[in-house]
């Protein structure tokens, strides 16, 4: 494993103990290219389709992936975005025989991945404890990535569903150096509208009220910033008000 691999960093107190886990990456892969072939794809292009089998891992080298599925509506919901290092496909592993994506990727930005055959990935990680070790991580983190996009989705109104996005974003965030609170989550305004499963007029509207109330700042050329103390509060005391207007039939 890497001397200068970035350490997994846990929400939970009671995970203390495993602060030496790291999620697994392309610095955990053999570095003379035995494993797996390279392959670039242009902005737009398709990695796989729905109809695609499960039958092979990818590690992004360059660029950004965005992992998809469709609504209801038709409407794109964007599920992951595959940042440089990051290992996506693995829910190979998850598959049965012969299964298939029923998701599709595609690069969102000129990229370059290391695409490796299930069986052979499989032989890989029998011989290397350590790459086992991380991508359990890796799988543990992506879990809970999902139970909490659930819980966004759960919300109706549009400024619970957002809010709590953002704060989800936040939590991987980098934090300001002009206010301690503030977080800068690089996300426009399509990839929220995407994640969030709402229209782009929608999600920059509520933008607004909250960017009004000094809960998140922004503007033209310049990322998100998030104050996540001060969001929190707001979206927890609306949902106290939603629950006092409720008759006491409706409780």
């Amino acid at each position: 494993m890497a001397a200068n691999k970035q350490r997994t960093s846990f929400a939970f107190a009671e995970h203390r103990t495993c602060v030496n886990l790291t999620e697994l990456s392309t610095e955990q892969l053999p570095q003379d290219g035995s494993i797996g072939r390279r392959r670039k794809f242009r902005n737009g292009a398709a990695v796989w389709q729905p109809d695609d089998r499960a039958d092979r891992i990818y590690f992004l080298e360059r660029g950004e992936i965005g992992i998809f599925s469709g609504d209801a509506n038709g409407r794109d919901l964007l599920l992951q975005i595959v940042k440089p290092s990051q290992p996506f496909g693995e829910l190979c592993f998850c598959a049965e025989e012969g299964g298939l994506r029923r998701t599709f990727a595609r690069a969102c930005a000129d990229a370059a991945v290391i695409e490796i055959a299930y069986s052979v990935f499989v032989d890989y990680l029998r011989r290397t404890p350590d790459a086992v070790e991380s991508l359990v991580c890796t799988f543990c983190l992506r879990l809970s990535d999902c139970e909490t996009r659930s819980e966004v989705l759960a919300h109706r109104g549009a400024q619970e569903r957002l809010g709590r996005l953002l704060l989800q974003l936040a939590g991987k965030g980098v934090k300001t150096q002009k206010r301690t609170d503030d977080v800068v989550v690089h996300a426009t305004h399509v990839e929220l509208a995407r994640m969030a499963a709402m229209s782009r007029p929608h999600v920059t509207l509520t933008l607004g009220h909250f960017r009004e109330r000094g809960l998140i700042r922004y503007s033209r050329g310049t990322p998100l910033a998030i104050r996540r103390g001060a969001l929190s509060a707001y979206l927890e005391n609306a949902i106290r008000i939603a629950h006092f207007k409720k008759s006491p039939t409706d409780r």
